[in-house]
């Protein structure tokens, strides 16, 4: 190392400390996500946003009225309100973690109906292993319901602030390929959502959908335009218990081992550490419920910290975002954090407060979900989620994407060959003490849902406060994003992407006319649909916003320089490897 290196190095050690002292110091107590909507006069003149403060495009979402049914008759009672008055509707989630503008309804005259106190559980039927509960239960209240009856649900996505309708509505999964598979939605035998209606039926209506209704492969995921979900019911199985154990590798087999890891191990899924060259092997199966073990799942990233400890690790975080760092300072940032989350097990216990080694066995409600950042009262914001936009904290991209999987082989070598072009690139280009997190997930009857059985990729990374700065590397995920998507015939996570994955994405989906057909029947005026959710099903325009600094931002692929940003260097280029990708690159000279 040179000497301008080391004291490069010497200079950013308090910052490198800094970034792992923000996953060391999780507390137990926290200020809970404030409520995503906000109004200046009572329930009336209201913005809306999701938990992250900030929708994909960065615009500020007007609605002329909020409203918080408690009951089923409540529910009926906002909708037909909304209806006999033509305004667009749109329903909002305790916590609202999809990244689009699913919560938007456009405009500044809609109405948000807010399903925060629709949770309460319904019935539960242990004997034949049903139960009900309203929609805006969060997924944590779900889970812990079920335990209490012996019953489980067998998948769910790793973070338990989500609601039930929420989830479904953009077709949240946890990792399996085995029984039903990885999506929530696979589990649903019921539901019960309110549509819209004509005068002559009060303007609204419940519609009870079974199992024996093919109008239900329609609602399990809906985007939300068919109506709002008052009731889901689900038939889950017997509490049953867990063995946990994460592996390192080498990633030298990696692209042979993503096609099969999911059939080797139920609830298995990957962490690729491309710089490290490295792969968690997440092997997870069920055990006899007679093997000891109480473990508990409370992963790090979902804890709470010190507010002033998570501004102090996003300053750092964007100081190595500029030219005063270097790439050595970077990694070396990323391999400590990833190293700290590996020594305290990403935050499992074998006993719900201590780690003392592997396998974690505990029962599925313990081990399946977290998000304790969520869980506590009000202290002032001296404590909070790390994402919480009341502090100047963690702010980034999340991009969920999936490929088939019988071309998850394929995606994964190319992705190596995109890495060993310059491997210190991912130090930065993705959340280095993440990772790149892969999942599976099985084909779904649901109209759209899950194509056919994939692989589900999911990438944090950086992103500024202010529109059209870049991070470092875009190109990185921007490539490998693109080319899932167009070379691998990819689609985008429901929830969680940028605009431009959207583009023409419906078309990868066999069923969608059906669903189309579906939404018509339910709602013929469009009163649920906005134009976010019209471009994203193809009814009218696209969801690509081409203006400068669009492909920095994610809102189109560039094709222009313009569209990235050639004051800061940043110049639309072909990718390294998949040349059909077009990436803002970079250009020193």
């Amino acid at each position: 190392m040179s000497q301008g290196q080391t004291r490069t190095m010497e200079s950013l050690q308090l910052p490198i400390l800094l970034l792992a002292l923000g996953v060391l110091l999780q507390l137990c107590s926290c200020s809970p996500p404030a409520d995503t909507a906000v109004c200046t006069n009572g329930t009336s003149n209201c913005t809306v946003t999701n938990t992250y403060g900030s929708y994909t495009d960065r615009t500020v979402c007007h609605a002329a009225n909020i409203t918080y049914p408690k009951t089923e008759e409540e529910l009926v009672a906002a909708v037909a309100a909304a209806t006999s008055a033509k305004r667009k509707l749109k329903v909002a989630t305790k916590h609202a973690h999809s990244v689009p503008k699913l919560s938007c309804p456009g405009g500044h005259e809609g109405t948000i109906i807010s399903t925060a106190r629709l949770n309460r559980t319904v019935h539960i039927n242990a004997d034949k292993r049903l139960i009900t509960v309203e929609s805006g239960m969060v997924l944590r209240d779900f889970i812990a319901a079920a335990a209490a009856a012996g019953l489980a649900l067998p998948n769910a996505p790793y973070f338990y602030g989500l609601s039930i309708g929420g989830l479904l509505a953009t077709g949240a999964h946890g990792s399996s390929l085995w029984g039903k598979g990885g999506a929530v939605h696979e589990y649903v035998v019921g539901i019960r959502i309110v549509t819209p209606a004509s005068a002559s039926r009060g303007f609204a209506m419940v519609r009870d959908l079974g199992v024996d209704d093919p109008d239900l492969d329609a609602a399990k995921v809906s985007l939300g335009v068919l109506g709002v979900i008052s009731q889901v019911t689900f038939a889950l199985e017997p509490l049953f218990k867990r063995s946990l154990t994460f592996v390192k590798r080498d990633d030298s087999d990696f692209a042979h081992q993503v096609a099969q890891w999911g059939l080797l191990h139920e609830f298995a899924d990957l962490t690729w550490h491309p710089r490290e060259g490295k792969v968690i092997y997440r092997q997870d199966d069920r055990v006899d419920v007679s093997t000891p073990g109480n473990g508990l799942s409370d992963l790090l990233i979902f804890r709470a910290s010190p507010t002033d400890m998570l501004i102090t690790a996003r300053a750092a975080e964007e100081m190595m975002q500029t030219k005063n760092s270097t790439d050595v300072a970077r990694c070396a940032a990323a391999k400590l954090q990833a190293t700290t989350l590996e020594e305290q097990a990403y935050g499992f216990t074998n006993d719900g407060v201590s780690f003392t080694g592997y396998p974690v066995v505990g029962y599925q409600h313990r081990i399946q979900a977290s998000g304790t950042c969520i869980n506590s009262p009000e202290d002032g914001v001296l404590t909070s989620c790390a994402w919480d936009p009341r502090i100047n904290g963690s702010f980034y991209y999340n991009s969920g994407f999936s490929v088939p999987l019988s071309k998850a082989s394929a995606l994964v070598a190319d992705m190596q060959k995109i890495r060993d072009l310059n491997p210190d690139k991912f130090c930065t280009g993705i959340d280095g003490r993440l990772g790149m997190v892969i999942r599976y997930v099985k084909a779904s009857s649901a109209y759209l849902g899950k194509p056919e059985d994939c692989v589900d990729l999911d990438v944090i990374y950086y992103r500024s406060h202010t529109y059209g700065i870049s991070r470092l590397y875009a190109d990185v995920v921007d490539e490998i994003e693109q080319m899932a998507l167009n070379k691998y015939s990819g689609v985008p996570h429901w929830g969680k992407n940028r605009n431009f994955a959207f583009d023409g994405a419906i078309a990868k989906y066999p069923n969608a006319n059906k669903f189309l057909l579906v939404k018509d029947r339910y709602d013929p005026d469009g009163l649920f649909s906005s134009e976010w959710s019209d471009q994203v099903l193809g009814i009218d325009g696209s969801p690509n916003i081409i203006k400068k600094g669009c492909a920095i931002e994610g809102l189109c692929v560039c094709s222009h320089d313009s569209h990235c940003a050639p004051e800061q260097g940043y110049f639309c280029r072909p990718g390294k490897v998949y040349r059909e990708a077009r990436v803002c690159s970079f250009i020193k000279d």
